[in-house]
């Protein structure tokens, strides 16, 4: 009898030591992510697997066609990332004002409905408008043309579609299934702009222009004009008609920031593989309207056979890019009768010859080399040439035709605007000190440089201590990233050591601090965030808003800012909104509606991450 209970007291404690180290073992695996013994029970692949359902968020009220059934399933997303690996909020008590409000994590009911297309943009799909033009000869059904009434649809994702792919991987291929246009790989296969392979497009680095690859074009572009010295004295470039963006992209090894753009033509979504990419690109088309920059913006413009007429509607397209283009800046054309002698191609290269004589411009260098060649044109960065002329043939611009921030809605320029005079006809300081030294533009306001350094050291503070380390952000997963307001750049500036890029929007109706932002070595556009913006859906991987709902609310509608968001970011993406607490509570219910989780920090921070659900 005593044996028995000594064995029955013996077989207890062992099951309870075995109970304990089965629990033991169980916690350390779902909390070191370092083990790979059971990988499936880690806890990076449990969060890894999060997307492929929703986000892990519980809204109190979610919006439904049937307000008794329970929400649809969302679209499958594949998952091949850590998209949503939160860090712990730590609130501040005295700022916790949302914790005690009733209708904080009220979902507005909104029966929301999917758009038509998975790449739909309003201002550029507008089939309605497009019909309606007189005339097309100059590219006009390329430009915007914005519904009366914004929609209010969801972008639904293509099927099968995965967690893109993340940088560097991604600038040499991405998932079909993210961008499933193969159109490109038959049209351009003789040229290596892109290929198939499997489940990815590949970036081979060819391009029409491009016949030894574009790093080797690169390369002789700055062996012929050795003064352009990429990253140093060239830092922000233009590129005209840019393909899938291999131009733009290689540059951005050589600390040169290019903005791509090209329109939503028969090249099918290649504005959407520059950005799929993690490419700054945008769609843009110089057709009768100016394009959305500030006057003596860039660095250097470049077209590769671009197929813009330079010299067509009274030479209107060369004009605008003298127009954005620095004083002393340079022009990159590539393109056949650069280097081809029928009289078809002789005669283009005449007229482009009598009009860029007439615009000042003087050729520095012109080259051939295996069967592919350029010109690189020079603008003058004083104003002698231009009073010099036998015949002021174009004119010069007057003031009213040249004002600030004139660039939204705004016809094509049939004159020469005046160079600078004093500090802006300089060229900025070379990089990185571009970044930090006081921007010529800004001196030619005449304005107080405190304004400015005081900014830069905020958004550098700010962005140490809150944003990098407070913030339920992911960073390691964030490369496209758009400021919605961005000021003197500031919050760009701030990012500059890591490893993504930043789209700053200056809206129209604000302050015009674009140029400043150009002078610092950075991009940026102007835009009007109660119309579409011109991208592609799920291009954006962060939206950074800093107090500009407040303002935008009291000319357009909260709803269909929220829903243009949702469209320009990726699922896994985020929003970041600092803003009133009246602004938070009104912008709160409307992304729980969308599914998206949302938190705050510090009361006034929001933060919203967007999962995949579709209606």
């Amino acid at each position: 009898m005593t044996n028995n209970n000594i064995f029955q007291s013996r077989k207890f404690s062992g099951l309870c030591v075995l109970s304990i180290l089965l629990v033991s073992v169980t916690i350390i695996l779902l909390t070191n992510d370092t083990i790979d013994l059971f990988p499936y029970l880690s806890l990076s692949y449990l969060r890894r697997s999060s997307l492929s359902v929703v986000p892990s968020f519980t809204p109190i009220s979610t919006p439904t066609n049937d307000s008794s059934s329970p929400p649809p399933p969302p679209e499958p997303v594949t998952q091949t990332g850590d998209v949503h690996d939160p860090t712990p909020i730590v609130q501040d008590s005295e700022l916790d004002w949302f914790k005690n409000d009733k209708e904080w994590n009220q979902s507005l009911r909104v029966d929301w409905k999917r758009c038509e297309s998975q790449d739909y943009m309003p201002c550029l799909d507008n089939t309605k408008a497009i019909k309606k033009l007189k005339s097309k000869r100059n590219m006009e059904h390329r430009e915007r043309h914005c519904p009366e009434s914004p929609p209010k649809c969801l972008v639904p994702l293509p099927k099968r579609y995965k967690i893109p792919l993340p940088w560097p991987q991604s600038k040499d291929m991405i998932w079909y299934d993210n961008v499933p246009h193969p159109k490109l790989v038959e049209y351009k296969k003789d040229q290596n702009w892109v290929r198939k392979n499997g489940p990815f497009f590949v970036f081979p680095g060819g391009g029409t222009q491009f016949k030894d690859g574009v790093i080797h074009y690169i390369n002789f572009i700055q062996k012929t004009l050795p003064v352009l010295e990429w990253g140093k004295k060239v830092r922000v470039v233009l590129d005209v008609g840019c393909g899938v963006a291999s131009f733009g992209g290689t540059l951005l090894d050589k600390n040169v920031i290019t903005m791509s753009f090209a329109p939503k033509d028969e090249h099918e979504a290649q504005i959407q593989f520059a950005l799929e990419r993690g490419i700054p690109a945008t769609l843009a088309v110089i057709g009768t309207q100016k394009l959305p920059f500030p006057d003596n913006a860039y660095d250097v413009i470049h077209c590769a056979r671009c197929r813009v007429h330079w010299h067509g509607y009274g030479g209107r397209p060369l004009l605008e890019l003298n127009r954005i283009l620095r004083p002393g800046g340079f022009f990159v054309w590539s393109a056949t009768p650069v280097y081809q002698h029928d009289q078809g191609h002789r005669n283009v290269w005449k007229t482009m010859e009598a009009l860029t004589n007439s615009m000042c411009w003087k050729v520095v260098a012109r080259t051939r080399f295996t069967k592919v060649g350029f010109v690189i044109y020079q603008k003058p960065n004083s104003d002698s040439c231009y009073e010099s002329r036998k015949k002021q043939e174009p004119p010069l611009c007057n003031q009213e035709e040249t004002k600030k921030n004139s660039s939204w809605y705004t016809p094509l320029l049939t004159c020469l605007p005046k160079v600078p005079v004093g500090s802006t006809e300089r060229w900025p300081s070379r990089w990185p000190e571009r970044l930090t030294d006081t921007p010529v533009s800004y001196l030619a306001e005449q304005t107080s440089e405190e304004r400015f350094r005081e900014d830069t050291k905020l958004w550098s503070r700010t962005i140490s201590e809150t944003y990098l380390n407070g913030l339920a952000t992911n960073w390691t997963k964030i490369h496209n990233v758009m400021d919605m307001n961005a000021g003197y750049g500031g919050f760009a500036a701030a990012l500059i050591n890591r490893p993504l890029w930043v789209m700053n929007v200056i809206p129209v109706q604000g302050v015009d601090t674009l140029p400043m932002i150009f002078d610092r070595g950075l991009i940026g556009i102007y835009h009007d965030w109660c119309e579409s913006f011109n991208t592609y859906p799920r291009s954006y991987d962060l939206l950074h808003s800093s107090f500009l709902l407040t303002n935008l609310s009291q000319r357009c509608d909260l709803m269909e800012v929220v829903v243009e968001i949702d469209r320009i970011v990726r699922p896994g993406g985020y929003l970041v909104v600092q803003d009133t607490v009246e602004m938070l509570k009104k912008l709160n219910p409307i992304l729980l509606s969308l599914r998206w989780s949302t938190n705050v920090y510090k009361g006034k921070f929001l933060v919203g991450l967007k999962s995949s659900w579709r209606p």
